[in-house]
């Protein structure tokens, strides 16, 4: 997640949809002041410009790290919410700390993802540490670890809040149609990382019976409804 102040955009990051390589270059330009996430993944290789900064947050709203976390001394997560702003973070709380005025005078954007393909993609991210990774079925069947929350990112009450949805389908055009938005077309390189080639070309049609696909539908339907999206 980015917020630029020198430019006056909010990015907010969804899952499986090219969101490492934005913020990559998203990052490349913004100021000292500006808000940059820690990433779950190594991105440092992919950044041109600026590292992490000023995501820490001292607000009444930020919750408490978990008092069993803190008495065993465990790690602390970067990306979680009890560090102030960080990597996939719903609107609401963006517009919570950052205030109404920010929030309505700053341009909002992010991306999304035909949802039959991007659980393909979740899927493998999720099971690449197993040998071997259940099917696909089986990996459904935990709604809880399965489910990509990505609609309630960028909406409130089921209505979308932001400015502006790109579509993964359509990478670099509504990439570039963003970077229009915040003066930035032209000035911004898209570059290609964490790029999964898990599926080896596979159809993620192919992947489907009739019940996961109706399933998917069923689960997703906010974002099926908002984009008119078709297996």
């Amino acid at each position: 997640m980015i917020v630029s102040h020198a430019h006056k955009f909010i990015y907010i990051k969804t899952y499986k949809t090219a969101s490492t390589s934005m913020e990559a270059a998203l990052s490349a330009v913004c100021g000292p002041d500006d808000v940059i996430t820690p990433a779950s993944e190594p991105l440092m290789k992919f950044r041109e410009g600026r590292p992490a900064q000023n995501y820490r947050l001292d607000h009444p709203q930020v919750p408490s790290r978990p008092l069993l976390k803190r008495l065993l001394r465990r790690p602390e997560r970067r990306y979680h919410p009890s560090v102030g702003f960080y990597e996939h973070m719903p609107a609401w709380r963006i517009k919570s700390y950052l205030g109404d005025d920010v929030w309505r005078s700053y341009y909002k954007f992010t991306f999304e993802r035909k949802p039959w393909d991007r659980q393909i993609s979740w899927y493998h991210y999720k099971t690449k540490s197993k040998r071997p990774p259940p099917d696909f079925e089986a990996f459904l069947a935990d709604r809880r670890r399965a489910w990509v929350e990505n609609f309630d990112l960028y909406s409130f009450e089921d209505r979308i809040c932001v400015d502006f949805v790109g579509a993964y389908e359509n990478l670099e055009q509504d990439f570039a149609e963003a970077m229009q938005a915040i003066d930035m077309k032209g000035k911004i390189q898209l570059p290609l990382a964490n790029v999964s080639a898990d599926r080896g070309g596979r159809d993620y049609r192919n992947y489907y019976s009739d019940r996961t696909r109706d399933l998917m539908s069923d689960w997703y339907a906010r974002e099926i409804a908002a984009f008119g999206y078709e297996f």
